[in-house]
């Protein structure tokens, strides 16, 4: 038993480890996109899903700024900084088709560990500048973000 839990620490500080070095290297040329040129991903697992009056598309969410979640907070500092737009992601995949479609320069992604950990590397391929913003609470559900440091990356240049 204590094995399997040394084994899932192990693998859960690989992540960590890996999603920081990946936010440093490419923090500068994250900083050179214009943010016109960014997109915001965030989880769906950080919805109020009781109060949420998001947009269901596709694979996302459009945020309706109803206030019932943080997200509607990084809306409006996504508006607020010329961003393309705020995605709220119900999986991986769906980060791949809107990035076809839209063609950003930047991604900010929010997420845990491990789905930072997939995107970048899933990402890695179509040559973009990203930075990753750890949940501070998460699970699949009623998850949570660090509004400062969310603030801090989406700043990141302008």
């Amino acid at each position: 038993m204590k094995l399997c839990k040394l084994a899932n620490k192990s693998k859960e500080q690989s992540y960590v480890v890996f999603t920081t070095k990946q936010n440093k290297l490419q923090e500068k040329r994250f900083a050179s996109v214009s943010p016109k040129k960014r997109i915001v991903f965030a989880p769906h697992c950080m919805r109020n899903t009781s109060i949420c009056s998001a947009i269901e598309k596709d694979s996302y969410y459009i945020c309706a700024d109803c206030g019932g979640c943080k997200i509607t907070q990084i809306n409006k500092l996504v508006k607020k900084l010329n961003y393309m737009a705020l995605y709220i992601v119900k999986g991986g995949r769906a980060i791949s088709k809107i990035v076809k479609e839209q063609s950003p320069e930047g991604i900010v992604g929010i997420a845990c560990f491990f789905e930072g950990d997939q995107a970048f590397k899933m990402l890695k391929e179509e040559n973009l500048a990203v930075q990753f913003v750890s949940l501070t609470k998460d699970g699949c559900s009623a998850t949570d973000a660090n509004l400062i440091e969310v603030e801090r990356v989406l700043s990141l240049g302008c």
